[in-house]
């Protein structure tokens, strides 16, 4: 199965508080774009055209590093857009709030150890805050296009909040900043959206 590239659920200035318009642009029409094209290529008349992208990406330890990187980065980069929105709610409410409190002790907290992840990330990679097989929080860190849904995660889970700390994602307004964009980003978090994946993974 060919995949394809999926429109943003907002415009490209829709996240302007925190991310510019120009790189919102690139990273979804260019980068985003091109992991497609390669994972495309890359399955193309082999045992892996007629899988998901879920499938895929589980098997990471034993498929080629074509598949493995453009795979992930298809996935992250979806799963990434649709976890932000231009009318973030601030914080999160209900269940997910309550938890985040009992397992980080507060939000700020919570922040921190997110933000440390990814300020911590050797290169590039993403930042995730997972649910464990045991319902349990937990952050961690994935380098290049990995993610805890891959066999070779060294902490597997279901994401529901990631964070893409690749230079093309913040270097047009933050440059060499990475902690300034992270900070900036969380006026972005669809929050109403993290905790519906919570209670799904829950």
């Amino acid at each position: 199965m060919a995949f394809t590239l999926s429109d943003l659920p907002y415009d490209y200035n829709a996240l302007e508080v925190s991310i510019d318009a120009r790189t919102m642009e690139i990273h979804h029409t260019k980068h985003h774009n091109t992991y497609i094209t390669n994972l495309n290529n890359a399955i193309a008349d082999t045992e892996h055209t007629y899988k998901s992208l879920e499938e895929l990406i589980a098997k990471a330890g034993s498929i080629s590093p074509a598949v493995r990187n453009n795979g992930g980065g298809h996935w992250n980069h979806s799963f990434f857009w649709g976890i932000m929105t231009g009318d973030s709610m601030g914080k999160p409410e209900g269940v997910l709030a309550d938890d985040i409190n009992a397992t980080f002790g507060s939000l700020d907290e919570m922040k921190t150890k997110f933000q440390t992840a990814g300020a911590t990330q050797f290169g590039s990679g993403w930042a995730w805050l997972t649910v464990s097989t045991a319902g349990k929080l937990e952050i961690s860190s994935t380098p290049n296009q990995d993610n805890p849904l891959m066999d070779i995660a060294n902490t597997k889970g279901t994401p529901i909040l990631a964070l893409d700390v690749w230079e093309h994602a913040y270097y047009l307004r933050y440059q060499n900043l990475r902690p300034a964009y992270m900070q900036a980003w969380w006026d972005v978090v669809n929050w109403n959206k993290v905790s519906e994946l919570y209670l799904a993974a829950k």
